[in-house]
């Protein structure tokens, strides 16, 4: 293998962890950016700011939805092209990289046209009401134009951090990410377009991220390269690719169906105000998760690596640095959202009516926090190792088997039907980690211990 910026085998894992995930943290807060920005300087706009705030926030379902989709071949593929590197196979691992593109460039085709087609109707399934649907539109139609930038932003920055180069993915994020914090201003009010400045000024800056990424993966520097041979759409490629990658993309686009599900009970219980305040909890919990995700994946490359290469011990120690680490933080950051909610909702809008309603809300939400470090670290984890099925299945479970039910269910078992909307969130966190908990810390030794004896059988057939 070429050499490259860290050695995944021979570097201690302390300081490798170290040098791939902070600079992977800060690339995700720095992403976090990209829309939370855009409603920072929304929700300040005069006289209507919780409105179009709200209308930005009921836009968040399908841009979550549009990045899931760059997680599902970026993350799966960054996945598989580790183990191959893992095993000396640079072949194998451009193969990935290759059809990886190609199919980021036809998921982007097909989501520009049919959403462009369907703006008004996703909207409205989304929670909007016909107060917030010209903001709505107005912001998603300017941004599904940059979809094909998303998707190769994101999609294919994973392939940079795989290899080793993490302060230039990072540098993929802060890029695009400075350049919207700029351009915002400008486009809102300088140019006084409102809603569709915001969406301008993000299509300019992921833009830009996406043409960095393919410089670099064209480029000299690159371990991998986009090579034109392998530029298509095979099956054998990207099934297990997207095996892998079903797991973190249904992490990402359950937030979509999640957020349909809030929006329209809060539109229904207690209308477009809390339809707001749900956006303003939606974004700080956005921020909050991104550390978690870029310890991930300043783990997964190590942990993918060193699997491959049968390396035990140091995926051990990789995981417990990683559960460790992601377990302070979640404590760390409950404690400051439960304490000090009033300095988070001040970055979002000033109105007295309106800041008390989003602080009540904040609290009920974020109260589960504490556990996300466990929920993160054991799932992402289990994609790093390749197993499809279990992180599929823990996937689900958050989303998809708690959380959605309840967000329907407890508003009919407790008075306060409000409330129980927001308890939704910290009743399926808890359950949903422990769940995983128990499920990783039952599975891991057995997972190790069955690649231990595939690398002891390979060897007495070499020899």
């Amino acid at each position: 293998m070429r050499k490259q910026n860290n050695d995944l085998g021979r570097d201690p894992v302390g300081r490798l962890l170290i040098r791939l995930a902070l600079p992977s943290i800060t690339a995700q807060l720095v992403n976090a950016l990209y829309n939370i920005v855009d409603r920072m300087y929304i929700g300040h706009i005069t006289p209507d700011g919780e409105m179009a705030l709200t209308g930005l926030g009921v836009c968040f379902s399908i841009i979550t939805f549009i990045s899931a989709l760059a997680a599902l071949v970026g993350m799966g593929g960054g996945s598989r092209a580790a183990i191959k590197m893992g095993e000396n196979d640079m072949e194998g691992a451009e193969a990935i990289l290759g059809g990886a593109t190609a199919l980021l460039v036809v998921i982007s085709a097909a989501v520009t046209i049919l959403f462009q087609i369907f703006r008004e109707p996703l909207l409205y399934l989304t929670g909007a009401s016909d107060h917030t649907i010209a903001y709505a539109s107005g912001y998603l139609g300017i941004y599904l134009w940059g979809t094909i930038s998303v998707q190769v932003a994101l999609g294919l920055n994973n392939f940079i951090s795989t290899q080793g180069f993490s302060t230039i993915s990072m540098a993929t994020v802060l890029l695009g990410a400075v350049c919207n914090i700029v351009l915002d201003p400008i486009f809102i009010y300088g140019l006084d377009m409102g809603v569709q400045g915001a969406a301008l000024a993000t299509v300019i800056s992921q833009s830009l991220s996406a043409l960095w990424v393919l410089k670099f993966l064209t480029g000299q520097r690159s371990t991998l390269k986009i090579r034109k041979k392998y530029l298509r759409l095979r099956a054998k490629v990207l099934l297990p690719v997207i095996a892998i990658g079903v797991s973190p993309f249904i992490m990402q686009s359950t937030e979509s169906l999640v957020s349909i599900a809030f929006n329209t009970s809060l539109l229904k219980y207690g209308g477009d105000l809390y339809v707001g305040a749900m956006t303003i909890c939606s974004s700080v919990m956005q921020v909050s998760n991104m550390p978690f995700m870029g310890l991930a994946q300043g783990a997964q490359p190590i942990i993918g690596f060193n699997y491959g290469a049968g390396a035990i011990e140091r995926v051990k120690k990789t995981f417990r640095l990683l559960f460790c680490s992601s377990v302070f933080y979640a404590v760390l950051v409950c404690l400051m959202v439960q304490c000090f909610p009033e300095i988070f909702v001040a970055l979002f809008n000033n109105k007295p009516e309106f800041t008390a309603v989003a602080i009540s809300s904040l609290r009920i939400y974020s109260a589960g926090m504490f556990v996300m470090g466990v929920q993160f670290s054991c799932q992402q984890t289990f994609v790093a190792l390749g197993q499809a099925k279990i992180s599929l299945f823990l996937a689900l479970l958050r989303k998809i088997i708690l959380l959605i039910p309840l967000i329907y269910i407890l508003p009919h078992l407790l008075d306060d039907q409000i409330f129980a909307v927001f308890l939704a969130e910290p009743a399926a966190d808890i359950c949903a980690a422990t769940i995983t908990g128990i499920a990783f810390f039952t599975q891991f030794p057995r997972i190790l211990r069955r690649r231990a004896l595939e690398l002891q059988a390979i060897q007495k057939k070499s020899s």
